[in-house]
């Protein structure tokens, strides 16, 4: 899997690649060279006493060493760009993929492990990219020219190598066996990590209105625990990796050393020949090691490659349209025949026949108990999720054949639990126009009450918003986002219980200006309180899933049991009539 999403990535490297590969054949044969004129000049020289020969050779030896190292410099340059290119590309695939993503696929995966797979999972994969073109592409060149320049020094003592290279193999292989379910369960559990810190940064306040810090407490330390737990156990099987080849590398070159001196003696071999087998010994063990080093990196970041894989194979269960359609004959016009939503795999639909129209200048309001599918319904209009049974229309054309462009700019949804992103109020309201002046924004806050908060912050439009706007409340975060919707001037409003933090003065200010900024526009509001609602042109009622009553408030209190039921609870007989 790791091969797979490299191969596609570095096509587009193939020069830089190429030329890396160039510079590190001539470093790791420069590398290879320098032991036997090192051999050359103790028997030719320092054994011979002459002294220029020792400085003819070595001066190129000085020559050779630079080749080296400004190649070596260049090969690592290009590496590390190259990795960083790759990492880059991948992170955007992902973001790209995810962005596409409807609310279905991003609850399959769930946030905090999409946020490890896009940031942690890729940089894992970067690195072994990166040690891959500074390790790898060295060692079989390193590992290979060793042994062929150790034969040409001496072929009895190379009998060693016969040895040595097995082992070292054999030992790496068993280990890096073992490592790579472990690295597996260490990306799951950091993916626990996450969601528990996620939810306890979000949900702060929550438990420390229950005083249930010390459960929270324990609960990370017991996610904390099992992470260190397995990295501990992986960092025992790494840390046992390197004592196992230097071992196996000691004794090799004892063996060297005892063989050579009896050939020496023998007058078989020279000194400066046993000195450059030593080397490329070492030379080999060395490849050996960065092998090692690489192939302890290989299995985490083929884990990674696996998680980053399978959600760059994921389609969008929203699918753009093939041949959309690019402009629509009416304006603001959307009904609903038969649609119907059910997740896979789910014993019942959220949804099932709902027939719905709401016409411009109308406001069409839902209405129903907790979880009757209120949210969902309106999901289906600007394509959040698409309707898996039934239609969605928008001006006669069905959403999923629209141009996706031209469906956001035709429908503008506040969600129920409203987000605004870190800035300034001003690159919040201009989100979904980014050419409104300044004139238009205050507009749509005066509209929307909030232009006398907005006024009182510092900065005025230019004032900051934190991240999610923890730094404003609950009903101005709604106001707000009630204002950027405003600003975006759709044809279809979509209020998903947008008003439910604002007492009942602002409520009634705020539906009064509405009406008025949306005379000619199609208003749908969900809501659960009945007041937000009761003057509405049109009222559906929604049961588990079911539309169970439509009509204004006077006559679903005569003729619908749900409604009448749902008034009730929040009215008394007098204040409902």
């Amino acid at each position: 899997m790791l091969i797979r999403l490299l191969r596609a990535r570095l096509r587009l490297y193939q020069r830089p690649i190429a030329l890396l590969v160039l510079l590190q054949l001539v470093q790791t044969s420069a590398t290879l060279y320098l032991p036997t004129l090192n051999a050359d000049i103790i028997d030719n020289g320092v054994v011979l006493g002459d002294t220029g020969y020792i400085l003819r050779h070595g001066s190129l030896m000085l020559a050779v060493s630079v080749v080296q190292v400004v190649c070596n410099i260049g090969a690592v340059h290009l590496g590390a760009r190259t990795a960083a290119a790759v990492g880059r590309d991948i992170r955007a695939g992902v973001f790209d993929r995810v962005q596409a993503f409807s609310a279905r696929e991003v609850g399959r995966f769930g946030a905090p492990s999409l946020i490890t797979r896009t940031t942690n999972d890729v940089q894992q994969v970067q690195t072994v990219t990166l040690m891959a073109f500074t390790l790898m592409v060295t060692a079989p060149i390193m590992c290979f020219g060793g042994i062929f320049m150790a034969l040409g020094q001496d072929v009895p003592l190379s009998a060693v190598l016969l040895g040595v290279v097995p082992v070292l193999g054999v030992t790496v292989g068993l280990i890096v066996r073992r490592m790579r379910p472990l690295f597996r369960s260490m990306q799951e559990r950091l993916d626990h990590v996450n969601r528990i810190l996620r939810e306890q940064i979000t949900g702060v306040r929550v438990i420390r209105a229950f005083v249930q810090d010390a459960y929270e407490r324990r609960r990370f330390h017991a996610a904390n625990t099992e992470l260190t737990d397995m990295q501990l156990r992986t960092g025992r099987l790494m840390a046992l990796m390197f004592p196992v080849v230097m071992t196996v590398v000691n004794i090799s070159s004892v063996v060297v050393v005892w063989f050579g001196a009896h050939r020496i003696s023998g007058g078989d071999m020279e000194i400066g020949a046993l000195t450059a087998f030593l080397a490329y010994l070492m030379q080999i063990v060395m490849s050996v090691m960065m092998a090692t080093f690489m192939f302890m990196m290989v299995p985490r970041a083929e884990v990674c490659a696996e998680r980053i894989q399978e959600v760059l194979a994921t389609d969008s269960s929203v699918v753009p349209p093939t041949a959309p359609v690019t402009a629509l004959r009416r304006h603001g016009h959307l009904e609903l025949r038969g649609a119907g939503f059910g997740y896979p795999g789910a014993e019942a639909p959220v949804l099932q026949g709902i027939d719905l129209v709401a016409r411009p200048g109308e406001t069409t309001a839902v209405i129903g108990s907790t979880g009757s599918g209120k949210s969902t319904l309106l999901g289906l209009v600007p394509r959040l999720f698409d309707a898996t049974a039934g239609e969605v229309l928008v001006d006669g054309e069905d959403v999923r054949a629209l141009d996706p462009a031209l469906l956001a700019s035709t429908v503008g949804l506040v969600p129920q639990r409203p987000y605004l992103f870190s800035g300034t109020v001003a690159s919040n309201l201009r989100y979904g126009r980014p050419d409104a002046s300044d004139e238009e924004l205050w507009h749509a806050l005066e509209v929307a009450q909030a232009k006398d908060f907005v006024e009182r912050m510092e900065g005025g439009l230019e004032a900051a918003v934190a991240q999610g706007g923890s730094n404003v409340s609950g009903g101005q975060r709604q106001r707000l986002a009630i204002a950027r919707v405003l600003v975006h001037r759709p044809e279809i409003y979509l209020f998903d219980d947008s008003f439910s933090a604002l007492d009942y003065a602002t409520d009634a200010a705020l539906r009064a200006a509405l009406a008025r900024e949306t005379e000619e526009a199609t208003v749908v509001i969900v809501a659960q309180r009945v007041a937000t609602i009761r003057d509405a042109d049109r009222i559906v009622v929604l049961d588990e899933g079911r539309a169970v009553g439509t009509g204004r408030h006077h006559e679903l209190m005569e003729s619908n049991g749900t409604y009448r039921e749902i008034v009730l609870s929040q009215l008394t007989e007098s204040e409902a009539a």
